[in-house]
């Protein structure tokens, strides 16, 4: 005999849908509007702060736009291979990201490191053309210093899109990419799979149409272990360049923080500066 729901037992099914339908509405409207606390979580210094080094730096401030200031450091050694324009991850701000780049500076390279807009002391609206247009400012800035065949662009995680985008609209040395993900848009789907994330996100970073305008040679890293950005979105993102350009280098078992650790984010990091 089939099943027939009684009248007490529709309204009940209807009155739960209604509920999960509002809930789904209200996790849409929230990852929506919040969208910018989720993604970005910058901490902020004081005007005064005074970053240290053991390595010799200068302090860089400079003013785009009304409203708009931000800061950088970059570090400069006595006869450098060349300088790296290093792009941090979407946490923190340059009291603890200038040190990670200092990776770097020992081995013998000039570093400059910017804070975005909201990070450290850089102050101005987020966007993400301001991330793109900020990151360029930093790389002109360079280039009356240095030739571009003298300039390495390097991005780690959030940071891996703002570079893998100066480098095709430049002519740079390489580009280097730690925990690099395709899209924000494609990281987001794989996380929150039932919402539609192409017209609820803001800020795309579509690395992987940028890397097919990229002229120099890229180097990517991602660790098999990668829960923040799985190791897949790194692979797809090297498909999407010329086979012939791009050094992908797998790191098992590694995660989203811990590449330096192993021997072979070391011995490749070697081998290409």
């Amino acid at each position: 005999m089939l099943y027939t729901p009684t009248k007490r037992a529709k309204n009940k099914l209807i009155k739960a849908f209604k509920i999960v339908a509002f809930l789904y509405f209200l996790i849409g409207i929230v990852l929506y509007m919040f969208q910018e606390k989720l993604l970005f979580l910058p901490t902020v210094l004081a005007e005064d702060y005074k970053y240290t080094s053991v390595y010799n730096f200068e302090e860089i401030t400079l003013e785009p736009e009304d409203n708009v200031t931000l800061n950088a450091i970059h570090y400069k050694v006595e006869k450098p291979k060349g300088v790296m324009l290093y792009f941090h991850v979407n946490a923190g701000d340059l009291s603890r990201w200038s040190k990670v780049s200092e990776f770097f500076v020992a081995k013998n390279y000039d570093v400059l490191i910017m804070d975005y807009r909201t990070y450290g002391k850089s102050k101005g609206k987020l966007s993400e053309q301001a991330f793109y247009n900020d990151a360029q400012l930093f790389y002109n800035y360079l280039l009356k210093q240095y030739e571009a065949s003298e300039i390495t662009i390097y991005g780690r995680s959030l940071g891996t899109g703002i570079a893998t985008y100066v480098a095709s609209k430049n002519k740079a040395k390489q580009l280097i990419l730690e925990t690099p993900y395709s899209s924000i848009t494609a990281v987001a789907k794989h996380r929150f799979p039932v919402f539609p994330i192409k017209w609820l996100l803001k800020y795309k970073f579509p690395s992987e149409d940028f890397i097919k305008n990229i002229t120099c040679p890229i180097t990517i890293f991602h660790g098999t272990e990668d829960k923040i950005v799985p190791y897949q979105f790194g692979v797809k993102l090297a498909e999407q360049a010329k086979k012939d350009q791009v050094n992908f280098i797998t790191i098992d078992n590694g995660s989203h923080n811990n590449l330096v650790t192993f021997e072979a984010y070391l011995e490749g990091i070697d081998k290409i500066l």
